[in-house]
């Protein structure tokens, strides 16, 4: 099979994707402007409305140009004089043809920029010639580096607020370039400019002699910036198309590679193979097709493909895997929590991640690599992840469809991360299930119930380990075969390294309901006790085992009347900040939404409530030991 030879229709066209990123008040939005007019692309209506805008902003000089106007285009930014979203614009000259996003500048919105990077070929960075690199300088280029961006223009902006001294233009570049080189940026231009007027933006700057290079058009013009494009054929098959009976093909744009009418394929992340048989395009039939068409592929032979399974080439497959070392870009409020299960999206698959550590964040100026339990908001980690299946990938620096991913958070849908995977886990490939004779339908069977998980939450002093406890020794009394994992016990064993941080939280949850799972895989009815006070550890937990065998058990009492019992004199200490992170008082909890049994206890006792889940389970059970 033959594959891309690395242009595509983008490159015949001349058309180059680049950003203009720096820090706030550099001059972005100025600079974009400045280009768009120097390059011809306002007409005559949208000068005269600039010209109307420029002095409603600026009384105090009625005849000056704001060209930050044309792209600010958000009430709020204008208001603000900055960039808070991503602003694209497409424009041409006679060589070449451009589609710009100007990211914003502030940190808070690095997220924006982020995703206008993802994206690009070519970066523009600005930087202030009165403030050298700052933070956000090293920390825009640190991202451009992580999204495979290999080509910056550095513009060293504001040159005549510092006379249009070229010993200042010097330092600045020549900091930036051991900057880059360390990040491995492999290609790095630079140019003093004076974005309102337009000096070596669109013209050669007569005040700046000693600047002898190209103006930046001319750099944007001439770029020799070849469209990524990965080599070995990959489809990530977007949706199954079936008009009628008479026709079945896989829809998908073409991420890596070409493919012709009778090449081998494979379908993964399993092993059937097929030929293709016909290659449907926009326009009609095609013999073959390369990277960057959306096509239907039609297949010799029917076999199982679905949503978020990749098409490849049978001679050189994707991998597949489900344990990976990835760089993550936290763009969440909340910060990430390790062993938490989030969605990840990757291609077209979105399957369930935790992240199972942090092996180091990156300091953004330094480079430096530092210890971290968690990642916050606009903070990069390199992290391992797990996936509850496997995945067909391709490490990020070859194949950034296959190789780059967003997670998003269960409980409200937004996403949290962007990340690159760098590479599969060994211990994905060499660790495989072992196949055993007698499973937990046999064990139960031998036991005369079903298995089955309570799962008692609810605050403390709420009355959890009470009916628990009470409910053990009724089944106990009748024959069932149980165990109860009580959250304060197991914190003697195997959580007994873990504290009360909200990470540590994620992973004594998640270690609890694998015991768990394990448990019920034996054949027993198990109870747990815990707090359990995040909804998102208590439905991973559910998602371990089959349906009808999870319940859970919301174990309800205001937060005064927990306080009242305060059995453990816990609730006191809180109170007097002898404990941290305790829930209910300076840590959350987060009420089930539609627990499977709500039990009150304020006013109930708890003999009453443990005696009415004896008879929910029995006749779950099937009315004794014996009958199931």
């Amino acid at each position: 099979m033959s594959t891309s030879t690395g242009t595509g229709m983008n490159a015949a066209r001349g058309l180059l994707r680049f950003i203009t990123c720096g820090s706030v008040d550099d001059g972005k939005s100025t600079l974009l402007g400045r280009l768009l007019y120097d390059a011809g692309m306002l007409a005559d209506d949208q000068l005269a409305a600039l010209a109307r805008d420029s002095r409603r902003q600026h009384a105090d000089a009625p005849d000056a140009l704001d060209f930050s106007l044309l792209v600010d285009g958000l009430d709020a930014e204008r208001e603000q004089g900055i960039t808070i979203d991503v602003a694209y614009r497409y424009f041409q000259t006679a060589r070449r043809s451009f589609i710009v996003a100007d990211c914003p500048g502030h940190e808070q919105y690095t997220r924006n920029m982020a995703t206008g990077a993802s994206n690009a070929e070519l970066a523009v960075v600005l930087v202030d010639a009165r403030k050298g690199l700052l933070a956000q300088t090293r920390r825009h280029t640190y991202i451009c580096a992580l999204l495979g961006i290999r080509h910056v223009v550095l513009a060293v902006n504001k040159m005549d607020l510092v006379d249009h001294d070229e010993t200042v233009y010097a330092a600045i570049t020549a900091q930036y370039r051991r900057l880059a080189q360390e990040l491995g940026v492999s290609q790095v231009q630079c140019l003093p400019v004076v974005a309102p007027t337009g000096d070596n933006v669109g013209a050669r700057s007569a005040r700046m002699p000693w600047y002898d290079g190209p103006c930046l058009l001319e750099l944007l013009e001439s770029a020799d910036v070849t469209p990524f494009r990965a080599e070995d054929f990959r489809l990530p098959v977007q949706w199954v198309n079936r008009p009628d009976h008479t026709f079945r093909g896989y829809a998908g744009t073409i991420c890596g590679g070409s493919v012709s009418v009778g090449d081998e394929i494979i379908v993964q992340p399993g092993l059937q193979r097929a030929r293709i048989e016909r290659i449907v395009g926009t326009g009609g039939e095609l013999a073959r097709a390369s990277a960057g068409e959306a096509v239907t592929l039609c297949l010799h032979r029917e076999v199982d493909v679905s949503r978020g399974d990749v098409i490849a080439d049978a001679l050189r497959p994707a991998a597949v895997a489900d344990q990976f070392a990835c760089h993550l870009l936290w763009l969440g409020d909340a910060p990430l929590l390790p062993s938490r299960t989030y969605r990840l999206k990757i291609g077209t698959r979105t399957v369930n991640a935790r992240v199972m550590s942090i092996k180091y964040k990156v300091d953004v100026n330094s480079q430096s690599r530092l210890a971290a339990r968690h990642l916050d908001l606009n903070e990069v980690g390199c992290c391992t992840l797990s996936l509850d299946e496997p995945i067909a990938f391709e490490p990020y620096a070859l194949n950034r469809t296959l190789g780059g991913l967003i997670l998003i958070d269960r409980q409200s849908n937004a996403t949290v991360a962007c990340g690159m995977l760098d590479f599969a886990l060994e211990r994905s490939s060499n660790v495989h299930w072992q196949h055993v004779d007698i499973d937990k339908s046999v064990r139960g069977a031998s036991k005369g119930q079903q298995p089955l998980c309570l799962w008692f939450t609810g605050l403390s002093g709420a009355g959890k380990s009470t009916i628990a406890n009470l409910l053990e020794r009724r089944l106990h009394a009748l024959g069932y075969h149980t165990y109860l994992l009580d959250g304060d016990n197991v914190r003697h064993g195997i959580n007994k390294d873990l504290g009360f941080t909200p990470e540590d939280r994620v992973e004594n949850i998640r270690r609890i309901a694998e015991v768990a799972h394990l448990m019920v895989d034996a054949g027993l009815i198990v109870l747990v006790s815990a707090i359990s006070p995040y909804r998102s550890e208590r439905r991973s937990a559910c998602e371990l085992f089959d349906d009808g065998e999870f319940l859970e058990v919301f174990v309800d009492a205001p937060l005064a009347v927990c306080e009242q019992r305060d059995p453990k004199g816990l609730y006191q200490k809180a109170r007097a900040g002898a404990i941290r992170n305790f829930t209910g008082i300076d840590a959350p909890y987060e009420r089930p939404e539609a627990p499977d049994m709500h039990l009150h206890t304020d006013g109930q006792r708890a003999e009453l409530l443990a005696e009415q889940l004896t008879e929910q389970l029995l006749a779950r059970q099937g009315g004794g030991p014996g009958s199931a």
